[in-house]
């Protein structure tokens, strides 16, 4: 069973900021993939299946610096190794629309993927970054709570696609052949 990770932070106030990136991916996933999310006290989350590959969905509903909380929860009730963990999120350090996979890691100074790595004690778990660029005339904290330009929407909507069929290809595939069709 693999475990997909979007992360986001919850509430109508962020749904289109760039922080939120995750979200926007695992939705475009769940929708290619006939399936859709349930909503819990502390994440959206779904179950499936993908190619006869079982999967579990989610999105904390819990703010981004807290999101380790809600997916160790997960990992434990369905005993989902680390290896098997995709977490999808943005990253300031790539380029609008760019897209990195990466095996495992530390943190970058993404807090989202520094409360999983606290909670499930380890970096070791699957990482699909997607850019979404930087402004050094705005502060780090409110720029990735910022909406995209209208110039960057297209870029970004290719990305998401990107993002789904990395996702696939780790999935039924493995990850080093999606590093390799993807990075």
């Amino acid at each position: 069973m693999w475990l997909i990770v979007g992360l986001g932070n919850p509430g109508k106030k962020y749904v289109r900021t760039r922080h939120n990136i995750g979200f926007l991916v695992v939705k475009e996933f769940t929708a290619a993939h006939g399936m859709a999310f349930k909503k819990k006290r502390d994440y959206n989350i779904c179950r499936g299946s993908v190619d006869e590959r079982d999967v579990v969905i989610m999105e904390p509903l819990i703010f981004m610096n807290r999101s380790g909380l809600a997916v160790k929860a997960i990992q434990d009730r369905y005993e989902i190794p680390v290896e098997k963990m995709i977490v999808v999120h943005d990253d300031m350090d790539l380029d609008v629309g760019k897209l990195k996979i990466r095996k495992k890691g530390s943190s970058g100074g993404h807090r989202g993927i520094q409360s999983i790595i606290d909670h499930i004690q380890s970096g070791e778990f699957i990482r699909v970054k997607i850019g979404i660029g930087r402004d050094n005339s705005v502060l780090p904290e409110d720029y990735v709570l910022s909406t995209f330009k209208r110039k960057e929407i297209p870029v970004i909507k290719g990305a998401l696609q990107s993002a789904v069929e990395a996702i696939y290809c780790i999935i039924t595939e493995n990850p080093d052949t999606a590093m390799n069709r993807f990075n």
